[in-house]
């Protein structure tokens, strides 16, 4: 009789388990503010009537002040009408919650097809979905919706 005991006293602990998961069920953990730390790769969806497409790069890093981020972005532009663009970018991030702001300024052309382009900053607003995606809008000269996803570190 004594080996039927310890299944017993499994399901019984299962139980007071299970009867107390209702109660954490609405807490909800606090974000970790370092999880959108590191390097994300994005991609817009297509703008300006489907002739331009923008990817890129961005790395986040701590700031003394909570809720800040430091971050370099480095965005590919490609449009159908003057070629591919490609721009070094500092930026400054704050985070609201789940939400991510992202405000660019350009530090330099990389590569420009067409002379005398005027290149306006990159900026974002995203919802943090998980800790390897972030989805939201480019909010620049035009809008279109972005999602950025974690970079993984292969091998290359």
């Amino acid at each position: 009789m004594m080996p039927r005991l310890a299944p017993l006293a499994a399901i019984a602990l299962a139980v007071g388990l299970m009867a107390s998961a209702p109660a954490l069920a609405g807490t909800e953990p606090e974000s970790d503010p370092s999880d959108v730390l590191g390097t994300w790769s994005f991609q817009t969806k297509p703008y300006r009537n489907g002739q331009c497409l923008m990817t890129g790069t961005m790395y986040l890093s701590p700031n003394p002040e909570e809720g800040e981020y430091d971050c370099e972005l480095t965005a590919v532009e490609v449009c159908s009408m003057w070629g591919r663009s490609v721009v070094r970018q500092s930026c400054k991030a704050r985070r609201f919650g789940n939400q991510v702001s992202i405000r660019s300024e350009i530090e330099e052309m990389l590569e420009s097809k067409v002379e005398g382009l005027i290149y306006v900053p990159d900026n974002f607003t995203l919802t943090v979905e998980s800790a390897d995606r972030m989805f939201g809008a480019l909010v620049s000269a035009v809008t279109a919706p972005a999602e950025f996803r974690r970079a993984s570190n292969g091998i290359s």
